[in-house]
């Protein structure tokens, strides 16, 4: 501690308070280049990364979501092919010669019960 009053007394307290900045600034930027620098430049890496992997993955969910609503859209148009079907079948006028499951009127039978003579 001597030698600091020493130091002062010699060249003034703004000497040795700018050779001590001086100092503090070079242990600083050397304890940043040393040691920060490398350990951001591991983190810069593996951000870059991570973002790339967030891309791919967003480019596979939009592609998914495309096969999704595709396949709903071809399944909906096929479940509305087969109601369209159906109903078809339900009111189909049957013939006389196919009959379908129970017996049913003829066009005769359903004339004559009309009473549209």
């Amino acid at each position: 501690m001597d030698s600091l009053v020493d130091l002062v007394n010699k060249y003034g307290f703004p000497v040795v308070a700018a050779a001590g900045m001086g100092y503090f600034v070079y242990y600083i930027w050397k304890w940043v280049t040393e040691e920060i620098k490398p350990v951001i430049g591991q983190a810069n890496g593996t951000l870059i990364a991570l973002i790339d992997r967030i891309r791919m993955l967003d480019n596979d969910l939009i592609r998914l979501n495309q096969k999704v609503e595709t396949v709903m859209e071809l399944r909906g148009k096929s479940i509305e092919f087969e109601r369209i079907k159906a109903e078809q079948e339900i009111n189909r006028v049957v013939d006389d010669e196919k009959p379908i499951g129970k017996r049913r009127a003829t066009k005769e039978e359903i004339k004559a019960a009309a009473g549209d003579d």
